[in-house]
């Protein structure tokens, strides 16, 4: 039984390594939004450039579960993991899949494209969350809360959570009127406010409530 934790660590990661040769960490964001994609990332970590001891003078010391931190931490970490990762991979799944499948498949499916976009093929995954991917071909755990375990999934919540909001801030230069570079799509007060005063646009999702019910006005 994997305990819940305050700092992810890469232990998880080197217990797996003794089986396998690549281990990757999984995560998406971009479940509750009203706008934009869910966007997913996987990172495959260098077990040279990681250690068990978590210490102020290691560059994993400041990763956390994305929403731990605040978006300027997150892309100075983000650039940190990419250096340090034997490789990163990003999916995603876009307005109109999700609209057509239901945000639960789509989250699945963009994880699954992260996957398989890494350049080094892993042979083991850990999932955040308690659903397993379709059709992967690798083998595979689900970890409930595991940005808050899991290192590499901690790492690859950092990777898809900056992608996202640099998605939602080129939305922003086409739609700005919603202000998409402040909520990132997320059902904030101003965006709602937004959304009843010019209604939705082509990347809001039809199907989520919210959006549904400003068509129908």
């Amino acid at each position: 039984m994997i305990t819940k934790q305050k700092t992810p660590t890469y232990f998880f990661e080197l217990r797996q390594l003794s089986r396998s040769r690549f281990v990757a960490g999984v995560d998406e964001v971009g479940v509750a939004p009203l706008a934009g994609p869910v966007v997913a990332a996987a990172v495959i970590l260098d077990p040279k450039k990681v250690g068990r001891l978590r210490t102020k003078n290691k560059w994993w010391f400041g990763v956390r579960d994305s929403k731990m931190l605040n978006h300027l931490r997150r892309e100075e970490l983000a650039k940190i993991i990419y250096a340090n990762a034997i490789s990163v991979g990003v999916g995603s799944c876009s307005v109109e899949e999700i609209d057509l499948l239901n945000i639960f498949q789509a989250r699945l499916i963009a994880m699954k494209r992260a996957v398989e976009s890494l350049k080094t093929l892993p042979d083991f995954v850990f999932i955040d969350g308690n659903a397993s991917l379709p059709q992967l071909s690798v083998s595979q755990k689900c970890v409930v809360a595991g940005d808050q375990k899991i290192l590499s999934v901690a790492c690859a919540s950092i990777v898809a959570k900056v992608t996202r909001d640099n998605i939602l801030k080129n939305l922003h230069q086409r739609f700005p009127e919603y202000g998409f570079d402040k909520h990132k799509g997320y059902p904030t007060k101003l965006h709602q406010q937004k959304l009843k005063q010019f209604g939705p646009c082509e990347v809001h999702r039809k199907t989520f409530a919210p959006v549904r019910e400003s068509l129908s006005r």
